[in-house]
């Protein structure tokens, strides 16, 4: 785990991802700075309306503008997931040529079952989030809740976009999976941290590139 790690955090520092970020990380921000000027009222009534079921005045008062925003951070990690998910392949590719001279790609992922599983997480995440909203401000507590929350929009789409590339038994690829969810929460991390954020969801794949490939080659 820590060879994977080490090995994905030099990657990330490359040229090839730090390129392929700036790209994706400008069409999120523009998509998102979109959406949120068309619906930023509506938000802002749909975030009131379900702060004032919460029994704490401050929350209902200076809360909202905070939690406003904190949606939209949401909506621009959610579309950063989205098109990484769909754009990445030619550099995981590269990636693992490099590494790994002796690959195989054995398929292509398909775009429309990326989205699905990418859309399917996304769903998930946010019925989770406000089922669970109110455990997120217990100090630790809540930030290990949200730590889980965020591998949920990386966990599954990894699985799909890396492994259709590079496995095609379907019983490795089982046998792949035990240690994604700890992948996904350890590049989750990086939401925490402004501008590094941008970089977790393909930091994800590009771990379990490693984990999948390091004992193939």
């Amino acid at each position: 785990m820590n060879r994977v790690i080490a090995k994905s955090l030099k990657d990330i520092f490359s040229f090839d991802v730090i390129s392929f970020v700036i790209k994706i990380s400008l069409a999120s921000m523009g998509l998102s700075v979109v959406i949120s000027y068309m619906f930023w009222h509506k938000l802002v009534s749909v975030v009131s309306s379900y702060l004032s079921y919460i029994p704490w005045s401050w929350l209902q008062t200076t809360g909202v503008t905070i939690v406003t925003f904190f949606v939209a951070y949401i909506l621009f990690t959610i579309i950063i997931s989205l098109l990484t998910s769909l754009y990445s392949e030619k550099l995981l590719i590269k990636l693992a040529k490099k590494h790994y001279p002796n690959t195989h790609i054995v398929g292509v992922p398909s775009i429309t079952k990326s989205l699905l599983i990418t859309l399917k997480a996304t769903a998930i995440f946010i019925l989770l989030f406000i089922v669970l909203f109110l455990t997120l401000f217990i100090p630790i507590i809540g930030q290990i809740i949200m730590l889980y929350l965020w591998s949920i929009l990386l966990k599954e789409p990894t699985i799909y976009d890396v492994g259709a590339l590079f496995i095609e038994d379907k019983e490795r690829l089982k046998a792949k999976r035990a240690k994604t969810r700890t992948l996904a929460m350890v590049a989750s991390l990086f939401n925490y941290i402004p501008i590094f954020n941008i970089f977790a969801p393909i930091f994800a794949q590009i771990m379990f590139l490693h984990h999948i490939l390091k004992d193939e080659n």
